[in-house]
């Protein structure tokens, strides 16, 4: 990853869950807009263009858990 991610982004660290961004804004309690802002921010950071591809290469960078195994 070329840039670190600030703190105010590695906030967004629902970004994981199947939480939408309006349910990440209020657990977090900012508006909606930051929420995006810093989605789009990570999205860039990352080099990816779709949620899912953010979280799997976040994972692979140890940014985010891996994937829970189940039994």
């Amino acid at each position: 990853m070329p840039e670190p991610l600030s703190q105010a982004e590695a906030r967004v660290r629902l970004l994981p869950t199947s939480l939408s961004a309006p349910e990440i804004a209020r657990e977090l309690y900012v508006s909606v807009n930051t929420v995006r802002t810093h989605m789009r921010h990570v999205y860039d950071k990352l080099g990816a263009h779709r949620r899912l591809e953010a979280i799997n290469r976040a994972r692979a960078l140890g940014l985010f858990a891996p994937v829970p195994q189940q039994a």
